[in-house]
């Protein structure tokens, strides 16, 4: 009798134990964990869809790189100063503002196929809002759509496309040999600012071995603020330019264009710049800019020969 009871408990025990692996199994399955497992890693800004939004006006919704890094119980914000834990449970999370005497206070949860977080901006002394972002990220054919709206309904309001970089398309190379890029050789000189007061120089070999050497200086109040490593190299029957800004790891942006005086390099799987253009003016300067692979205002720089 007591064998018999035993097995009964264990018969009830394991049955117990199946229900609850099956449970676990189809919790692990659900379309909420299979949505936000989507949403994990990192993603580079591809393009601008808010509507009617003029294409030179063109950004990012949020940073031009998202890093996300989905938990067992949290969606993670990975940014390069800190990493803000959002609970699923809806739970807030609070992250103090050093030295700005505010706030943030973060709430998001899983809702209609996406997740939604909000950031309240609290006055730290009197825990007041000052304002108010919405932010709703859902997977899609094309990728990761991010919609924000900061202070609804009166704020502004944006919707931009990312991807994963490995599933960002390479640009096409064009063909090209280092001799193309001569005129870019020289020591080039300019200034920004309302007053001048910061001077950018940038200085670049002759085309030898099929290289061209490069290195960029910003000057402001007598102090240097930014520096840059750069080469435009030979590769496979076209040119890569190879950017090391502050002595940085490189990063390579292919010629897509080549004109008799513009050359133009582009990294659509960058953050920021994703196109480099460089271009020489009838009289005789040189001009860069750098920005999006598609849509924006590109930041310009314009430079004259030094000693011309």
């Amino acid at each position: 009798m007591q064998v018999r009871t035993r097995l009964m408990h264990a018969l009830a025990l394991l049955a117990t134990l199946g229900a609850l692996s099956t449970a676990l199994a189809a919790s692990a399955r659900s379309p909420q964990n299979d949505g936000l497992r989507a949403l994990d890693g990192e993603w580079i800004y591809v393009e601008d869809r808010t509507e009617g939004r003029a294409p030179e006006q063109q950004q990012p919704s949020m940073s031009a790189r998202i890093r996300l890094r989905i938990e067992a119980d949290a969606f993670v914000l990975v940014r390069r100063e800190e990493e803000v834990r959002m609970a699923l449970d809806g739970s807030p999370t609070e992250v103090a503002r050093k030295g700005a005497g505010s706030v943030s206070r973060y709430r998001g949860a899983w809702q209609d196929g996406a997740f939604a977080y909000e950031i309240e901006l609290l006055r730290a002394s009197d825990n007041s809002r000052t304002g108010l972002i919405r932010t709703e990220l859902r997977i899609t054919p094309d990728g990761l759509l991010a919609r924000v709206a900061v202070d609804p309904p009166t704020g502004m309001n944006s919707v931009a496309l990312y991807r994963h970089p490995q599933d960002i398309a390479k640009p096409t190379p064009a063909k090209a040999v280092m001799g193309d890029l001569e005129w870019l050789a020289g020591a080039w000189v300019g200034t920004r600012g309302a007053a001048g007061t910061t001077s950018i120089e940038e200085r670049w070999s002759p085309p030898l071995g099929g290289a061209m050497l490069g290195v960029s200086r910003t000057v402001a109040r007598g102090r240097m603020t930014a520096f840059e490593f750069l080469r435009i190299v030979e590769r496979d029957g076209g040119l890569v330019y190879i950017a090391q800004p502050g002595g940085a790891a490189p990063t390579e942006f292919v010629l897509t264009e080549l004109g008799k005086t513009r050359a133009v390099f582009e990294n659509p799987r960058h953050d920021f710049p994703q196109r480099i253009v460089y271009e020489l003016s009838g009289e005789g300067g040189l001009t860069a800019s750098i920005g999006y692979a598609k849509g924006g205002r590109p930041q310009r720089f314009e430079w004259k020969r030094q000693g011309g």
